[in-house]
């Protein structure tokens, strides 16, 4: 084992003595089994969080090569956490999306207790299972699994079949269902158009320009062989003369007559490479795409990432800090090409996507870590709200180092656990390079900017698969292969959960 696994091991160990000295002195005596046993189950729910959902920030990422795994690891730790511990927000709703209603029914405090340990188990287990397997799944369809299971049979158990089924709310499990095909197509059409403008307008272009100016300096190189060869006719002492002549001066300011249309030709040559610009397309596009992308990374955080701390900046105040960043945006980016633009013109294109995919992919672990974190938060605090006021509500405070140690549980988890996640979506979907691993990432982020504000339940999982395949579709190199046993994954994540919540439910309502 290494030093930063040991590392990690041990932050995770202090974290959670930590952890139950704050539970044991905040929960009655009476209740420290069922603590235990839910700070267990949601913490193994965190850890799976992490290994898998966490891994699609920046799996792409490590399949461009722009970041090593371990670069990747520590990176995504870093705003995951930042998300979940300063934006992850002081309430969360104990029944995930109302996906299941009590309304109308006297359930006891200790069955909602039941479904709720039974969720955390089953999709904490599903989660672990499809991560070692290298399959990205979505982590709400399976906490939502969890819960639909559990409290169908409390529901049948307790009030009969026909109760049971009107409890759960079928329409969002439609919903659901319907985003198995909208998330990964909206993301997948997304990418297409993103990078198919990058191709058509900034790489395309760039090549041919710098296959132009190649075409050109080899021109001027190969006259000037064949001027020297020329020479080759002349008796011995001219050669050396006239050798002489060229290399003790500049052959821009050769002032023998003699050699006056060698001295024109090679000007007029020199003249027509300074005429192209291999950076042109590159000056002006980037900086819009920069500027733009700037702006839905703002806004996305700005809606979605730090939603829970309620700023309240306005619609004028919000439009215009998007604005104000994606100017800065364009603005630096144009400064860095003129920078780079003595410099090779592709390398200097997946250089500065590098840059953008590192951006793109922290903002998009940032807004993650804020959101869905409260998968396993959310029924954890749901039994905690439970065994201090024995009713059940709709939602719930979450107390800080609760937020902490999830926080760091979820961090631990990708450490641990994401790596093949990542292979998976950064190899094994198609060939990544900055440019589409950037196209991807941006297309994913305003799939869920618009779905966040549409109320749109779509999987953050989904939609970047989708976008992934979307570059593997236009460049022709998706593995298709590896897309099947993902789509069953899919598929199989919300009954699979539902299931194994409905056999734990059994087990653990008779002995609380």
């Amino acid at each position: 084992m290494n030093r930063d696994n040991i590392f990690a091991g041990l932050a995770f160990i202090i974290t959670l003595v930590y952890f139950l000295n704050w539970g044991i002195s905040a929960i009655p005596s009476n209740y420290y089994p069922i603590f235990f046993i839910v700070s267990a189950f949601g913490i193994f729910m965190a850890f799976n969080i992490g290994g898998n959902d966490v891994a699609n920030s920046f799996g792409t990422s490590v399949g461009a090569k722009t970041l090593t795994i371990k670069q990747a690891l520590i990176i995504a730790a870093v705003f995951e956490l930042s998300g979940a511990v300063f934006a992850g927000g002081e309430v969360t709703n104990t029944i995930k999306n109302g996906i299941i209603s009590f309304k109308g029914h006297d359930v006891d405090p200790m069955k909602f207790v039941a479904i709720m340990l039974s969720a955390l188990l089953s999709s904490g287990l599903w989660l672990f299972f499809a991560s070692k397997k290298g399959l990205p799944v979505s982590t709400t369809h399976s906490i939502v699994g969890g819960i639909v299971g559990a409290g169908i049979i409390m529901g049948y158990t307790s009030y009969g079949a026909n109760e049971a089924i009107k409890m759960i709310s079928w329409n969002e499990i439609g919903k659901i269902a319907i985003s198995w095909v909208i998330s990964p197509l909206m993301g997948g059409v997304l990418s297409f158009l993103i990078f198919g403008y990058i191709k058509r307008n900034i790489i395309t272009p760039t090549r041919q320009l710098k296959i132009s100016l190649k075409a050109l300096k080899s021109e001027r190189k190969r006259y000037k062989r064949d001027f020297i060869l020329s020479l080759t006719a002349l008796p011995e002492k001219e050669q050396i003369e006239t050798l002489s002549r060229i290399a003790m001066i500049d052959e821009d300011n050769i002032q023998n007559p003699e050699y006056s249309e060698y001295r024109t030709k090679i000007k007029q040559m020199k003249d027509n490479e300074k005429q192209i610009d291999s950076f042109a397309a590159m000056k002006k596009h980037i900086p819009l795409v920069a500027g733009f992308a700037a702006m839905i990374i703002s806004s996305m955080m700005l809606f979605k990432g730090l939603k829970h701390l309620n700023l309240n900046f306005g619609i004028l105040g919000t439009v215009w800090i998007m604005f104000v960043i994606g100017l800065m945006a364009y603005l630096a980016s144009f400064a860095i090409i003129n920078v780079m633009s003595k410099n090779d013109s592709e390398k200097s294109i997946n250089r500065i996507f590098s840059w953008f995919q590192i951006f793109t992919a922290s903002s998009f672990a940032f807004s993650h870590g804020a959101n869905d974190i409260a998968n396993a938060i959310g029924p954890f605090v749901a039994v905690l709200d439970v065994i201090k006021t024995g009713v059940i509500n709709d939602s719930a405070a979450i107390p800080n180092v609760v937020m902490i140690t999830f926080g760091i549980s979820l961090v631990v988890g990708l450490w641990f656990l994401g790596k093949e996640v990542i292979t998976t979506i950064g190899t094994k979907l198609a060939e990544i390079i900055p440019t589409t691993g950037f196209s991807a990432e941006l297309a994913a982020s305003i799939v869920i900017l618009l779905a966040t504000k549409l109320g749109i339940p779509v999987s953050s999982t989904h939609i970047l698969i989708g976008a992934v395949l979307g570059i593997g579709v236009i460049n022709k190199n998706a593995n298709w292969k590896m897309v099947k046993p993902i789509l069953l994954a899919w598929v199989i994540t919300l009954p699979t959960a539902a299931v194994l919540a409905s056999v734990f439910y059994i087990i653990i309502a008779r002995f609380i």
